[in-house]
């Protein structure tokens, strides 16, 4: 007897089913090997062959030959089928032991671990030998009921419903409180400029000046210190803060608590401390009693939720889409399958329903007219016509004869076929394409992960260059104040030279955070 090997090649480069038929029909020629079966959505094909007369790398270059990418898969494991089952009428380890060793000694069985408090069996095996229904049995004959544990198949885990809500919310709160915010911080701005034109054209003094200034409604005091702006500004970012900001602390804490630092960390600390800062400068100024209203920041929290939140929302948005397209896919599965057992001339002798993930490789399945094709498979016998139009799009039938491929998830129309099964589980077309989408979605573009990467660095360093800004500005202030006070204006001339200095100092540093918490790349 000869021996017989199995190598899986990866093949880049084909596009439809004709792409596969050409490999397999070139490859079955040659000498030594002995079956090849691609799989076109995975692009791989696995090849049994005669170690003796030829060597998997040569397989590679056979493909290569007829102009598509092929490389030798290492890791042949990839094959091996995982059966989970749910046993029942275990009582004790002698129980489990007793399965656990007759399916070892069975052919064709990698691997088995049985566990008696879940009353689970995890099973691997080599679809090439041995299927699931075989394993069934065995572990029937020994006197236990199994059944296969239900997968779920409404994906749930793609629902993105949850997130969009969450984001909306924040966004939506975010919005609200930041329009009314913006439109005082404008008014500001359009005043302010209207101020320095009135000193530019008729010379006021400082005094009259002042007294212009503080006769505008926005910094007209409610206390002394606290000036209408204010207070208004605080009472419309408190909100923000804790319903916009909600998900962006929970995240941040998370990200700290494993010691990495990510952009919710920048945009926490950030908004916290402008808000903080501000809040604390208030208090400080309505202690004081002050004349000049303070420098608040109390406008950039607001401002920086609602971009990052709509970012957030929109993001989710876009995935929701797509998993809901993969949702539909997933529906598209059939559940059950019809399997014959084929006597001489092809007479058919029995039939029975089963579980789609209990049908094996080689299997005879019969599909009815108006039934969906179970597996991926080769027609034996029967003509029909085949809607094919969830994998190719072609909404015209496709005709179906003996030798024809058949797609997962396809609509039989009008006769009856029996299929002989080449893919099945995961390997179906459809199991496929819903891995690959799945995949797409969990994984980052590569521009992302380099982003992420950055920002781990960003953190740090702009809290350094924050710590180092305090620090120089408390140095300059105190080796030569007049510069401290040349930049500080408006600074209450009662209050002594080094608290001026520390208040100039921190609103630098204050400044530096909440300047780069908002740089494009936190937002993008």
């Amino acid at each position: 007897t000869k021996t017989i090997s199995k190598c899986y090649v990866q093949v880049t480069g084909m596009t439809c089913a004709s792409c596969v038929a050409n490999i397999e029909r070139n490859l079955r020629r040659e000498d030594g090997i002995h079956s090849i079966l691609v799989a076109l959505m995975a692009g791989k094909a696995e090849v049994r062959y005669n170690p003796a007369v030829i060597h998997p790398s040569a397989i590679a270059e056979l493909i290569r030959e007829l102009g598509f990418g092929a490389t030798v898969m290492e890791n042949c494991g990839e094959g091996d089928g995982i059966l989970e089952l749910v046993v029942r009428g275990m009582t004790c380890a002698s129980c489990v032991h007793k399965i656990e060793s007759t399916l070892m000694k069975t052919n064709g069985v990698l691997y088995c671990s049985v566990a008696l408090a879940t009353n689970k069996a995890h099973i691997k095996y080599d679809p090439e030998i041995i299927g699931p229904r075989d394993v069934i049995q065995v572990i029937k004959d020994l006197g236990f009921t199994t059944s296969l544990v239900k997968k779920d198949r409404s994906a749930s885990h793609l629902d993105h419903k949850q997130e969009i809500r969450q984001w909306k919310r924040s966004f939506v709160v975010s919005l609200v409180f930041c329009i009314p915010v913006m439109g005082l911080m404008i008014y500001m701005m359009v005043m302010d400029s209207q101020l320095s034109d009135a000193h530019a054209h008729h010379n006021m003094s400082d005094e009259e000046l002042e007294a212009l200034h503080s006769s505008m409604a926005l910094e007209y005091q409610l206390l002394p210190g606290l000036s209408v702006m204010n207070f208004l500004s605080f009472l419309l970012c408190v909100p923000v803060q804790i319903f916009g900001g909600w998900h962006f602390y929970i995240q941040a804490y998370k990200a700290l608590k494993h010691k990495t630092a990510n952009m919710d960390v920048l945009i926490v600390l950030a908004t916290s401390i402008a808000f903080v800062y501000s809040f604390v400068i208030l208090l400080v100024a309505m202690a004081e009693k002050a004349k000049v209203n303070p420098v608040t920041f109390f406008d950039t929290p607001p401002m920086l939720f609602v971009f990052i939140s709509l970012g957030r929302w929109l993001e989710h948005v876009a995935k929701g889409k797509t998993s809901e397209a993969l949702a539909r896919l997933i529906s598209l599965q059939a559940t059950e399958a019809t399997i014959v057992t084929l006597g001489p001339d092809n007479v058919l002798l029995s039939e029975e329903q089963v579980d789609v993930e209990l049908v094996q490789r080689g299997d005879i399945v019969k599909v009815v007219p108006g039934g969906k094709f179970p597996v991926d498979g080769r027609v034996i016998e029967g003509h029909s016509m085949v809607d094919e139009s969830l994998i190719t799009g072609e909404a015209m039938p496709v005709t179906k004869k003996p030798g024809n491929t058949v797609i997962a998830g396809s609509i039989n129309q009008n006769g009856s076929l029996l299929i002989s099964a080449t893919h099945v589980g995961a390997d179906t077309t459809l199991s496929q394409i819903v891995k690959l989408v799945e995949e797409a979605q969990t994984s980052k573009a590569p521009i992302q992960q380099f982003a992420d990467k950055l920002s781990g660095y960003f953190v740090p360093c702009i809290v350094a260059v924050s710590v180092v800004t305090l620090l120089a500005w408390i140095i300059i202030g105190f080796v030569d104040f007049e510069i401290v006070e040349k930049y500080f204006l408006g600074y209450n001339k009662s209050i002594s030279a080094a608290e001026v200095i520390i208040r100039f100092a921190f609103q630098a540093s204050i400044t530096v955070l909440c300047i780069a918490c908002p740089c494009s790349l936190g937002l993008a």
